[in-house]
């Protein structure tokens, strides 16, 4: 199993209205609202590493609204 946190850059003012198509993602096991550089942070669990990259780049960033994501790969 694959761990990872998506970090999310919204366009002004579309986090909350983002917050559920991120947790309708497949894969996106949480997402929350947060505080600073990053308007959105979700939780990825996967089978295999390539799926990360899948639920990042071929479903959150296809969002209309995401401006930027971040991902990071849990390494324990």
């Amino acid at each position: 199993m694959v761990h990872a946190f998506v970090m999310v850059k919204t366009a002004a003012g579309k986090s909350e209205s983002l917050l559920a198509d991120v947790r309708e993602e497949d894969h996106v096991v949480e997402a929350h609202i947060v505080a600073g550089e990053y308007d959105i942070i979700g939780e990825v669990d996967v089978d295999e590493v390539y799926q990360v990259l899948e639920a990042a780049s071929s479903g959150i960033q296809a969002l209309p609204g995401v401006k930027d994501t971040k991902t990071y790969i849990s390494l324990g």
